[in-house]
């Protein structure tokens, strides 16, 4: 691993913080699965931002005083290295990761009972782990009570608790090239899969096993997991945003919505196909197709530097209102179905949402009440979608018809790069896919 970009950011939030400011992290603690057995340690992504450091039990603590990042691990343990596997220790940890010190985990509550005195501003990441907040204030009140009684002339503790997030949301926002790098190969193996997905769906296959040769795809590029819960549904599942049970049969007729992306250096693809289980399809479903696929397409066009996010949104919006209007979905004008959001029976989501190391990562999307312009460096999906719920007054041949088209778009100096174009998504391309 290359520690540059982490010792830059810490560098940057250093600067940030100034020489009376402090700010303490927490690793993610392990999360168990059942009696004696554990999920797969996942490190917190706001230390993974700042450190690279991949083990749980750590802590870090950026002085502003002295303008140093101080890893806090885990002892080296054979014996416990035979059970669970290699751990650094504070002296690798420190040479391999780039701090500017390393210690013990033990030490962190002295360390920063001392670090705190004097200091202006406590930054830390408040509400994550509330276990962790209550052993730091803990210690800022100890300081607190005995500032006062120490030797020093006006010895004091912090006077401010400040949100580290807002420091650190901002910067996750805008990715450097090393997130990049990252993000595009999460996005291509995604790509990958979903194109496998495609090759071996079929009429009496399930949706779990279509699952399987997804996250089989996913781990032989190198993604270990996925970067969220996959959603394979088919036929009717489509139509419930969230479905992830997976444990239908794929029924000739039917459409299968894939939602899945692969995670791949801490970083998240998140990508939506929509294809026919038979590899054609029929007019009803093309003809909502072609709606979805149109605001897919106009909104990554409209992806540039400067770019206001609420005007694509309603961009996107007057492509799905036009086209259910057209349809006879929905009745009235396009302006009137907007403005009563009677379109809502059928898209009941946001356009997208930024992805890095988290698939819906931190930043906004608004500012003092005004859309966020988009500049170069960051990422964000795209993925209207229909969604056609049996019902009475529904012709039957749009009953069920769920379809949504997620691309990872990357604001670039000149304009933006799908970075999940790799996976078919125009109607003639997906069956040529699907019976090539």
């Amino acid at each position: 691993m290359n520690p540059t970009p982490f010792i830059e950011r810490r560098h940057r939030v250093l600067s940030q913080i100034g020489r009376d400011g402090i700010a303490v992290l927490f690793a993610a603690p392990g999360q168990r699965r059942s009696n004696d057995t554990e999920f797969p340690y996942r490190q917190d992504s706001y230390f993974h931002y700042l450190t690279g450091f991949g083990e749980p039990g750590a802590v870090l603590i950026l002085d502003g005083a002295t303008q140093k990042s101080i890893l806090f691990c885990r002892d080296k343990d054979e014996l416990d290295e035979i059970w669970n596997g290699f751990r650094y220790g504070p002296e690798a940890a420190q040479e391999a990761f780039g701090f500017d010190e390393a210690q013990s985990n033990s030490r962190w509550p002295h360390y920063l009972s001392q670090a705190l005195l004097n200091k202006k501003t406590l930054y830390a990441l408040w509400g994550l782990y509330p276990e962790r907040d209550r052993e730091v204030m803990e210690k800022w009140h100890n300081v607190q009570q005995s500032a006062g009684r120490r030797i020093q002339v006006n010895s004091h503790a912090p006077e401010n608790l400040a949100d580290l997030a807002a420091l650190l949301d901002p910067m996750r926002l805008v990715k450097d090239e090393y997130e990049i790098g990252l993000i595009k190969k999460a996005g291509e193996i995604s790509a990958l899969a979903h194109i496998r997905a495609m090759q071996k769906t079929r009429a009496g296959v399930g949706e779990l096993q279509i699952e399987a040769e997804i996250l089989y795809e996913f781990m032989r590029h190198g993604a270990r997991f996925p970067s969220y819960n996959s959603i394979v549904a088919g036929g009717k599942n489509a139509c419930c945003l969230h479905y992830v049970a997976n444990q239908d049969m794929l029924r000739d007729g039917d459409l299968l919505l894939i939602d899945a992306g692969a995670e791949y250096g801490f970083y998240a693809g998140d990508i939506t196909r929509t294809f026919p289980v038979n590899g054609r399809f029929s007019a009803a479903q093309k003809d909502v197709y072609e709606i979805v696929l149109a605001a897919n397409e106009a909104v990554i066009a409209a992806v540039k530097p400067g770019a206001d996010w609420g005007g694509i949104h309603l961009l996107a919006l007057r492509i799905l209102v036009r086209g259910l209007t057209d349809l006879g979905l929905l009745q009235g004008t396009v302006d009137g179905n907007i403005e009563s959001q009677a379109y809502q029976r059928f898209y009941m989501h946001g356009l997208g949402h930024w992805i890095g190391l988290d698939v819906h990562d931190v930043g906004k999307r608004w500012q003092n009440g005004k859309p966020l312009l988009l500049q170069p460096g960051m990422c964000t999906t795209v993925e209207p979608g229909l969604y056609i719920a049996a019902a009475d007054d529904i012709p039957e041949a749009f009953r069920n018809i769920g379809i949504r088209i997620e691309d990872n778009i990357l604001v670039t100096a000149d304009g933006c790069e799908n970075y999940t174009a790799l996976a078919p998504k125009k109607v003639a391309d997906i069956e040529d896919v699907m019976h090539g």
